[in-house]
This record gives structure tokens, C-alpha cells and sequence, in this order.
């Protein structure tokens, strides 16, 4: 049977939204990190994750591919910095605001990466379209995929793409950019935001605030961090977001071990200190506490 998961269901969201509204307020910015290295972020409007860029004489490597009513406007911006096809793209995750132009990618010849869950998701569940799940072509499939770890020795850089275990999915790939100090997170940071942790696609609370420090772990004060969504961030800001989530987590934990029901806590807004800064229109404050809550009884 197809998941119905939150992540699913924003993606449809998204995309229907998207498709309607914004399609053409939409526009992609590409910023130069370091050298060969560009993040991608949608300007105007809901366009998808962040994506990352890695372009030199080696070839073309692209993390993420944003949605289908974007995917010319997201070739456009590529194009705008490189005039070679891209060989190598990575998935992060599988929700469809990260994987949407998969097939678009792998038709134009792309070599499509990703850890062993998404290609298996992939396969078993389809991607959530405007009118329900529909199954994947196969150009949209990764043909490469990785249980632990792999890394890209292309363009002058070494980039280690790893996976960090039940945290905004189950499927999640963090990829380093050692020597250059990059990191493009995926999902496992929202810069600034509220994150969305996918409880019902394997993704868990305490996998999200693991995931969180070992990235913060490998950052210094220099590094670069691309998020999953949100404005290019640092150290500083991925400490922040550690200890927002851990705070949350000991606010609500502490209410449901006195008794409280989910309505309950919610009622009483553990969390109305961070909504001015964090709440956004996804994951707002109560979805927050929500998430928290039933994220404590995984």
C-alpha cells in the first residue's frame, strides 16, 4: 500500500501550489561558495529545497533537483554558470520537493545517487504528484546507490556523501565537501525554521538532533552550510537550531511524563518563546509540538 506520509502530503501541497501560483514569480539564484562549488536557492517563492552545485573540468555534480514546474528555470540557473550537461546527481532524500526532476535529470543523461531507502521507496511507493501517487519512471531511478557512505574524488574536491540514520527520513545523505568546507545537508537542517522531521517516512527525533550535532561536529567556524531549506548558513546557526530542538524535546518530554495528553501540551504552548523566530507556514508552532510529542514515543 502507498505511504500517505506528512512529507507526501506536503509535497502535493507544494507542487499543486506551486503549479497554480508562483510558477512564474519563481526564479533560481546560484551563489558561488568556494571555488567550482554554487548553491542554487529558489527566489520568489516555494521552489523546492536548496540545492548544490559542483562544477570543473572533471564534470557536473548537482544535489537536488527542486520541482517539476521549475525544472527549466532550474536548468536556466544551472546553465548560467556551466555549459556542461550535469553527470552526477544526488538525492538527499525522497521527498518529491528534493526529487521532483528526477526524471528530467536521468533523461538528459544524469547518473542519479542516492542511499539504498530511496531508491527502495522509490520503487515500493512512487512519488506523490498533483493527483496521487504515481509510479516512477525508470530515468527517475538512482542507479548508484550506498548503505554507509561514498565519496566523489571530481573537480578538485573530495566529497563525502554519507548517511545519517533515522533523521528527517530514512534515507537521508549528508554530503561533505572536505576540502573546501562545504556542507549541503539535505533535510537534516532547516536553517531558522522549525524542522519537519518525517516520523512516518523513518525519520525520527532523536536520529534529527544526531544527525544535527555530527554535522556540527564536522563544521568549523569557516564552513559553509547549505540547508535542506532556509538561507546559506554557518556553525553558529546550525548550534542554534541543535539547541532549539533539544530544548523543545525537554520542554515536551517533561509535560508528557506528568500525564499530559498531546492536546494537552499543546494547549499549554511549551514552545510560544520560539514562534516570533521559528514558526513558519509548514511547520508551525503547534505542528512543532506535535511532531515533538509523538517524535518522544518512537
Amino acid at each position: 500500500m502507498l505511504s500517505r506520509s506528512i512529507g507526501s502530503l506536503l509535497t502535493a501541497a507544494l507542487l499543486t501550489a506551486s503549479a497554480a501560483s508562483a510558477q512564474d514569480e519563481v526564479t533560481f539564484k546560484a551563489t558561488e561558495l568556494r571555488d567550482g562549488l554554487y548553491m542554487i536557492q529558489g527566489v520568489g517563492g516555494f521552489a523546492g529545497g536548496n540545492l548544490g552545485l559542483s562544477i570543473g573540468d572533471d564534470g557536473v555534480v548537482l544535489i537536488d533537483d527542486s520541482m517539476p514546474p521549475f525544472a527549466e528555470k532550474m536548468l536556466e540557473a544551472i546553465a548560467e554558470v556551466t555549459d556542461k550537461p550535469v553527470d552526477f546527481l544526488i538525492n538527499t532524500h525522497v521527498h518529491g520537493d528534493h526529487v521532483g526532476n528526477n526524471h528530467v535529470m536521468g533523461e538528459r543523461g544524469a547518473t542519479i545517487v542516492a542511499h539504498d531507502n530511496i531508491r527502495k521507496r522509490l520503487l515500493e511507493q512512487g512519488i506523490r504528484g498533483q493527483d496521487g501517487f504515481v509510479e516512477v519512471p525508470e530515468e527517475a531511478l538512482p542507479v548508484v546507490t550506498f548503505s554507509k557512505d561514498i565519496t566523489f574524488h571530481l573537480n578538485g574536491h573530495e566529497a563525502h556523501v554519507f548517511h545519517v540514520h533515522h533523521a528527517h527520513t530514512d534515507g537521508d545523505g549528508v554530503i561533505h565537501f572536505r576540502d573546501a568546507d562545504v556542507i549541503h545537508t539535505g533535510d537534516a537542517m532547516f536553517n531558522g525554521l522549525f524542522p519537519f522531521i518525517d516520523l512516518d517516512t523513518g525519520g525520527s527525533l532523536d536520529g534529527y538532533i544526531e544527525a544535527q550535532e555530527k554535522i556540527y561536529a564536522l563544521a568549523g567556524d569557516e564552513t559553509h552550510i547549505i540547508p535542506g531549506h532556509g538561507p546559506l548558513a554557518t556553525k553558529a546557526d546550525l548550534g542554534a537550531a541543535v539547541a532549539m530542538l533539544k530544548d523543545a524535546k525537554a520542554r515536551i518530554a517533561k509535560l508528557k511524563a506528568e500525564g499530559k495528553s498531546e492536546d494537552e501540551v499543546v494547549e499549554l504552548n511549551p514552545l510560544a518563546d520560539y514562534h516570533d523566530d521559528w514558526n513558519w507556514g509548514f511547520i508551525t508552532t503547534e505542528r512543532m509540538t506535535r511532531q515533538v510529542y509523538k517524535g518522544l514515543g518512537e
